[in-house]
């Protein structure tokens, strides 16, 4: 076996059933906060107030997270929903620096499980 036919060969069952668990444990943690946020949940009504964006902000974040969780789980569009995630979780990072004065662990780890989603997912260049 040479180096470039192990490089081209099919993926091992595992990548494919790890790169699905990961899909689906993001697409349930960001569907699940876009829809709490577009259902109006008290505590991040108040978070956002406290953000200094008005309500809006909130709708847009919730609206972008459940595209991003929809587009992570198909995986013609998983490279993309990843990408939009990411610059969700740039945003919270910022958030919780600034205003919320909160913890950006949650959001980096979360940041970290997208960017590998990101890498696994990555459109194939053709050779000219």
């Amino acid at each position: 076996m040479t180096a470039n036919s192990i490089a081209q060969s099919p993926p091992r069952r595992i990548n494919v059933v790890g790169v699905w668990v990961l899909r689906i444990l993001l697409a349930l943690v960001f569907g699940a906060a876009g829809i709490a946020k577009l259902a109006g949940a008290a505590m991040l009504v108040a978070e956002f107030d406290k953000i200094g964006l008005g309500q809006w902000f909130r709708y847009v974040t919730g609206v972008t997270e459940v595209v991003g969780a929809l587009l992570v789980i198909r995986p013609a569009t998983t490279f993309y929903g990843a990408l939009l995630l990411i610059c969700v979780c740039i945003g919270a990072f910022f958030a919780q620096l600034g205003p919320l004065h909160g913890d950006v662990i949650h959001v980096l780890v979360l940041a970290a499980l997208l960017a590998l989603l990101v890498w696994l997912t990555k459109p194939k260049s053709k050779a000219v």
